[in-house]
């Protein structure tokens, strides 16, 4: 029997696509228009860039377990890869292993909580040189927040005397290495780029040296990286992957969260309510985030409806079959996790915002529901990131009310799913 390649989108499937992606001005929203056509599999192609794309809980176990061997995260014409080296997000096998044992320790869920304060603390550094008067946007204000707690917790480094002098470089680095034009055109020019990425290895190697020089006991994950023999160019590559990963995804689901409380009052009210309960005026301790079961239910609703990392990318270098095609070797498999948790099959009412579905006792189907990937490369900070969203906004909540400005908002496809053109706000003191 012959094995046929996925369906392509016929012109009535493409059509539906193009008029979603101008309506709405979101690629994603197009793509959802081409499942909605051809169903859980079909062909993307383009001019130098063929992709299958698949959805679904059974594709989930398909990609990030099944097939996981035939499949590489490393592509050397890859920006990513450009950028990250031999950070672990774009190695594979043994290398990639070796790395994310290094790494896992301070990553650990047990390792986490020791990073709480430090969560409460930054939260509060930012919250302080707010201007209460003036609308602030929530995405700008929690990529601070996300930037100052990644780099005390994990290299125990104050990075606020340059966040500002950096901030044009990280956002560069992010734009660059963003979905566009560069999937169909290897060598377009990217410019600023170099630039950018020359002040932050200049940054970071500058931090690296200073750990070296440090003849005291320090508990850090740069000190560990030292202890095992890394070289300073391998720790470059691991720092600079958890510093532009690890802060734009908890920049994305800080301000989705944000979003999705203000634009719904009676969770929002459910949500302080929890909080006021639990923490009243004490300073959130490991404990008492702990008891936030509700807020735990916004964060997971938020990851459902807009996760952060919403697509797996994956090089096909032997060939697959799924449920009867065929996925030649040479193509791009881009697993949904956006329209995985958006299916109508597993998830009643998907475009609404509902955090009942996590309640307790609530129970779903395996790989619905897939934030943080699955499989043995399920993300490394996946622990961090869930601790570090529900401190913060404990601490948001306990101390502010929040009033959306700008309700109308669009998925963008960044590095991370962000909410464009952000998540404007008016923030006063709670009494």
């Amino acid at each position: 029997m012959t094995i046929l390649l996925p369906p392509a989108p016929t012109n009535t499937a493409a059509r539906s696509s193009l008029n979603a992606l101008l309506t709405n001005r979101s690629l994603l929203l197009a793509m959802k228009a081409l499942q909605d056509e051809l169903g859980d599999i079909f062909l993307l192609p383009m001019p130098g860039f063929k992709a299958v794309v698949l959805s679904g809980p059974e594709a989930a176990h398909f990609t990030y377990v099944k097939a996981r061997t035939a499949l590489r995260w490393r592509t050397e014409d890859d920006p990513v890869t450009g950028l990250l080296r031999h950070g672990l997000l774009v190695e594979d096998g043994e290398s990639h292993d070796d790395l994310r044992h290094g790494v896992m320790p301070y990553l650990h869920r047990q390792k986490v909580g020791g990073y709480l304060q430090a969560f409460i603390r930054k939260t509060d550094q930012v919250c302080e040189t707010w201007d209460l008067g003036q609308p602030l946007d929530m995405l700008v204000e929690m990529r601070r927040v996300a930037l100052l707690i990644l780099m005390d917790a994990l290299f125990a480094v104050d990075i606020s005397p340059e966040i500002d002098q950096l901030w044009s470089a990280i956002m560069r680095t992010i734009k660059c290495i963003s979905p566009g034009a560069w999937l169909l055109w290897q060598d377009i020019p990217r410019p600023g780029f170099e630039r950018a990425l020359r002040e932050l290895d200049q940054y970071i190697y500058g931090v690296i040296a200073a750990q070296r020089a440090n003849n005291r006991s320090s508990d850090n994950l740069i000190m560990h990286l030292i202890s095992s023999g890394m070289s300073d160019a391998l720790i470059r590559d691991q720092m600079l992957t958890l510093l532009i990963a690890g802060h734009d995804t908890s920049t994305a689901l800080l301000a989705w969260a944000i979003y999705s409380l203000t634009s719904h009052p009676h969770a929002m009210l459910l949500a302080q309510e929890e909080v006021d309960t639990v923490l009243g005026d004490q300073v959130p301790s490991h404990e008492l985030i702990g008891r936030l079961v509700y807020l735990e239910q916004v964060i997971n609703e938020t990851l459902r409806l807009y996760p952060p990392i919403h697509v797996s990318n994956r090089l096909v270098v032997e060939e697959l079959e799924f449920n009867g095609y065929r996925i030649p070797s040479g193509h791009r498999l881009m697993f949904s996790i956006y329209l995985t948790h958006h299916d109508k099959n597993h998830w009643p009412q998907p475009e609404r915002f509902d955090p009942q579905r996590f309640a307790p006792g609530v129970g779903r189907l395996p790989y619905t529901f897939i934030p943080f990937g699955g499989g043995p490369r399920n993300c490394i900070g996946a622990a961090f990131a869930q601790v570090e969203a529900k401190a913060v906004l404990a601490r948001l909540l306990q101390r502010y009310n929040f009033t959306l400005l700008q309700p109308s908002v669009r998925l963008y496809m960044g590095a991370t799913l962000e909410p464009r053109p952000g998540v404007l706000v008016q923030v006063t003191r709670r009494r």
